[in-house]
């Protein structure tokens, strides 16, 4: 089994587009959409909804009010400020609430009870080139790269389960939790960058990252005509560090068009320019027994 990680140091670079044209080119295979927090992928590949799961990411602390007394002993020890007086009573915000239970253990009332965060789900199904598998974490929940690595464990018992031997992983942005869940025991690491200066110094700090873990990466400039000397500097910075630029996508109109027809754009426009070179660094990556 091989899996293929792609990944950005920034967001908007174009990321979750190459992915969804590797996931429709060649022969079929599994995609997981590591990029939980912010999912879009399924927008394109239109996945089978064939199973959902619910994913548990904490506890929130609630009160019981007939069982309170307004001691307001837990507001003391409160260090995320989520316990105040409101209306004479104590009250507890479910947006600020850390799960910590340290209130749940000070109240000698019994007042206070933990509930699990469920409002994360995980699901798979099968699109029109293999199958996928994807998240959605609910807005202000935690533990997203918990979350990554049952989308991964997922998309590995599919592989397993069907026979297919290619996973493709669409990684977050940055560098964080997310992204080295995403990372992580894969095969090979396409960073995706765009030609600004931003775009660049994340470059950095997202090899950092694969080299940390000793990950072979190669680098893919995308809308590198939109500043010819910015991507001469990028180019010539992965020369010095040994790190092969494998493609350069020019900018393409064709690309929004395409994914405003759930669509990528080696399927909505296959002649195009950006398709072409897309087509040609899937190709690399083939020939290297990637994907």
């Amino acid at each position: 089994m091989v899996e293929l990680a792609i990944l950005s140091g920034k967001g908007g670079t174009g990321k979750t587009s190459i992915s969804a044209a590797f996931a429709t080119l060649g022969s079929e295979m599994i995609v997981a959409d590591c990029d939980v927090d912010a999912a879009n992928l399924h927008l394109v590949l239109q996945p089978g909804q064939d199973f959902q799961e619910r994913f548990v990411t904490g506890a929130k602390a609630i009160i019981e009010q007939d069982l309170c007394t307004n001691c307001g002993l837990c507001i003391n020890y409160c260090r995320f400020d989520a316990i105040s007086y409101h209306a004479g009573q104590v009250a507890i915000s479910e947006t600020s609430c850390d799960g910590c239970r340290l209130c749940f253990r000070v109240c000698s009332s019994r007042a206070i009870r933990m509930v699990e965060s469920d409002k994360s789900f995980w699901y798979s199904g099968s699109f029109r080139n293999g199958f996928m598998v994807h998240a959605r974490l609910a807005p202000g929940e935690e533990n997203s790269g918990k979350l990554v690595n049952v989308v991964r464990e997922q998309a590995r018992k599919l592989a397993s389960m069907t026979g297919l031997g290619t996973i493709i992983i669409d990684g977050p942005a940055g560098t964080g939790c997310p992204a080295i869940s995403s990372l992580t025991g894969t095969n090979k690491a396409l960073i995706v960058t765009e030609p600004t200066r931003s775009g660049f110094h994340d470059l950095k700090r997202i090899l950092e990252l694969t080299g940390g873990f000793k990950i072979p990466s190669v680098v893919v400039i995308n809308k590198y005509d939109l500043n010819w000397n910015m991507t001469g500097e990028i180019e010539d910075w992965c020369l010095q560090m040994n790190i092969p630029v494998i493609g350069k996508i020019p900018f393409d109109a064709k690309v929004v068009e395409a994914m405003l027809h759930c669509k990528s754009i080696v399927e909505w426009a296959p002649e195009s320019a950006a398709a072409k070179e897309i087509s040609s660094i899937y190709q690399q990556t083939s020939n290297n027994g990637v994907a």
